[in-house]
């Protein structure tokens, strides 16, 4: 049973964790990147278009992070690149996907609310030799699908590249003091662009595994916050890959707990709010965490 409810735990915190992934790039680089939710739709909307058009889950993920990499262009130009300011800009990517994706739904599909086509296809789920032989981690690791692995081994890229790499100190230095980066002869804006645009790319899968992971269809604002979670994940987690791991965790665990007892026949309204109840728990001790700083500190 508890192997069950960890392998469950992998695939509900994937696209919350891949997001994170792309708010770890951007807070590492000076962008507070807040519009983590609404790329996550638009990839989820774009993913779930691409397999009914070309019956490809592969393809439905390539053009689901294609299309969320464009749609970060307005946060890469005028955030980064001509100095906007990247919560406003956020807030209007967040607004402008939740509108766009349910025009999208309506004009491109006739449906309002959920697409279920037979056409949408699930990202296959595949068993890896050396991970079934394990006792116990071979049946909660084993048999997920490739964007599940592919969240966990971009934490360890991730890590190394940021921590043990001078390209990585680089982006951190820009990310910290930006004018003393420039002064190394660092292109700051170029730097902070190209970031944004692959932390758009990364949401584009976050979203695939949204809609083509666990489920296999598209519904009306079916991210639910998990953007937001995301952004208090990197802030727990200080931008470090392996803290927002461990964050993104607790929030699948919370998730997987609330959908069991949600079978057990506790009302889904109460279950559904979970993981909420915990990211507000998790602000409400960064706050009472920062607030004893300034007391220590005066």
């Amino acid at each position: 049973m508890l192997n069950m409810l960890l392998s469950q735990v992998l695939d509900l915190m994937t696209p919350v964790l891949l997001a994170a992934m792309a708010g770890t790039l951007c807070e590492r680089a000076g962008v507070f990147n807040i519009a983590l939710e609404g790329k996550m739709l638009v990839g989820a909307f774009a993913a779930v278009a691409a397999s009914v058009a070309f019956g490809s889950p592969m393809v439905a993920v390539l053009f689901a992070v294609v299309c969320t990499a464009i749609f970060a262009f307005p946060l890469a130009l005028g955030g980064a690149r001509f100095g906007g300011d990247p919560i406003v800009i956020g807030i209007g990517l967040n607004l402008l996907a939740a509108g766009l994706t349910t025009y999208l739904l309506s004009a491109l599909f006739g449906v309002t609310g959920t697409l279920v086509d037979p056409a949408v296809i699930a990202l296959p789920r595949f068993g890896i030799g050396a991970l079934a032989g394990l006792p116990v981690l071979g049946a909660i690791a084993d048999g997920h699908n490739l964007l599940v692995y592919l969240s966990w081994l971009l934490v360890l890229v991730l890590n190394v590249y940021l921590f043990r790499t001078r390209w990585g100190l680089r982006l951190r230095g820009i990310g910290e003091v930006p004018s003393a980066a420039a002064a190394m002869g660092a292109n700051v804006n170029r730097y902070q662009t190209a970031i944004v645009l692959l932390a758009g790319a990364l949401c584009g899968l976050a979203g695939a595994q949204l809609a083509l992971g666990s489920v296999a269809l598209f519904a009306e604002n079916m991210t639910a916050g998990r953007g937001w979670i995301a952004v208090v994940a990197v802030m727990l987690g200080r931008a470090h890959p392996l803290g927002i791991a461990l964050a993104c965790f607790g929030f699948g665990l919370a998730d997987a707990i609330g959908l069991r007892l949600q079978g057990q026949g506790l009302p889904n309204q109460i279950t559904d709010i979970a993981p909420y109840a915990i990211t507000l728990l998790a602000m409400i001790g960064l706050g009472l965490r920062g607030a004893m700083r300034k007391i220590r500190n005066t």
